[in-house]
């Protein structure tokens, strides 16, 4: 894979244009807010009624949530003030603080599939020797994370309402302000909400519109790195290239979806080269042949990848829990063996 050509071929596509930008908070700003009142003004008649309604303000902020990740790559507006201003704006409208944000993803996207490099910006990920040689405590919560109804059900409100609220340890100013500014937003936003509306309506429309929009958020972030046949390496063999190619994958979906998620779908090109803005990297995957070649998966067969808890380095796949369960057997015969001899060898 000739890494300088690659990013070569790519580099057309890494320009965005500010008709294109201003169309899509068109397409995307409104509509959220006009179905948000749909939802609402449905919960007079039935709250059937309004459930479509929720569904689709969902997709929404599924879609703003994508301008917001351009803008903190400053890829949706040249102007870097620009990105910052609509950054965080959909920033609170999403729940994301700008500059907190774009610290853990730009880390995120300088050491995915980096084994020595992981926790900042993804998902924990214990490889399968970790996992054996892990107490039996650490084993026990890290099954309840990587349990799907905690990581999907849970996992919204944890990250999203608990997290991001608070700075972390060692921000700038610049990053600790915004924080603050997001969270007055947020509270300033729901507050006039609940005013308006009474805060009943308002947890009846905005909780499963939040709640929809993070499951299948974390559902995106997950599926797309772990899956099969991924690419995981430690840092003297780790490739940037690779790791976006190989380590990120092409998640073709039926063309509403791929609208409504931005064409985030096209995860390697974006991993690629994160300067091209989402309505671009379409076009940068059909055009740069190398990138046809990445993982592809379909809706159908991602929900596989559930199955995957643990990396195996020696095969270099996913592997479920039930498939180290030999493995964690033969170590406790290995302890107690070890123990033995330990003790005869003393007496």
């Amino acid at each position: 894979m000739n890494t300088a050509q690659l990013k070569k071929d790519v580099s057309p596509y890494e320009k965005s244009n500010v008709i294109t930008s201003v169309l899509q908070l068109l397409n995307t700003i409104p509509p959220f807010i006009l179905l948000w009142a749909a939802a609402y003004l449905s919960l007079s008649v039935s709250y059937w009624l309004a459930l479509p309604f929720i569904l689709a303000a969902a997709g929404f902020v599924i879609r703003t949530f994508i301008i917001f990740h351009d803008c903190c790559h400053q890829s949706f507006f040249k102007s870097r003030r620009a990105n910052e201003i609509v950054g965080t704006i959909t920033g609170i409208l999403t729940l994301f603080p700008y500059h907190q944000w774009k610290h853990s993803h730009s880390i995120h996207h300088s050491t995915s599939s980096n084994l020595d490099k992981r926790g900042v910006g993804d998902m924990w990920l214990l490889t399968v020797d970790e996992y054996i040689a892990a107490s039996r405590w650490k084993r026990l919560y890290y099954r309840i994370y990587r349990n799907p109804l905690v990581m999907f059900g849970i996992g919204p409100f944890a990250i999203f309402l608990i997290e991001y609220r608070f700075n972390r340890k060692g921000a700038r100013s610049a990053e600790r302000r915004n924080t603050w500014i997001t969270n007055v937003g947020i509270a300033v936003l729901y507050g006039t909400l609940i005013w308006m509306i009474g805060w009943k309506d308002f947890l009846l429309v905005q909780a499963p519109v939040f709640w929809i929009s993070g499951i299948a958020g974390i559902w995106l972030f997950y599926v797309q790195h772990q899956f099969e046949d991924s690419y995981f390496e430690n840092e003297e063999e780790w490739s940037y290239v690779k790791a976006a190619v190989e380590g990120s994958s092409y998640y073709k979906l039926p063309r509403l979806l791929q609208w409504m998620t931005g064409n985030i779908g096209f995860h390697h090109v974006h991993h690629l080269s994160p300067r091209v803005p989402n309505y671009l990297l379409e076009k940068a995957h059909e055009s740069v042949t190398p990138l046809q070649r990445a993982t592809t998966i379909t809706l159908s067969t991602s929900f596989g990848a559930l199955r995957f808890k643990l990396w195996d380095e020696q095969n270099r796949t996913f592997v479920t829990f039930g498939h180290i369960k030999g493995l964690i057997a033969q170590s406790k015969t290995a302890k107690i063996e070890a123990k033995t001899r330990k003790k005869d060898e003393v007496a």
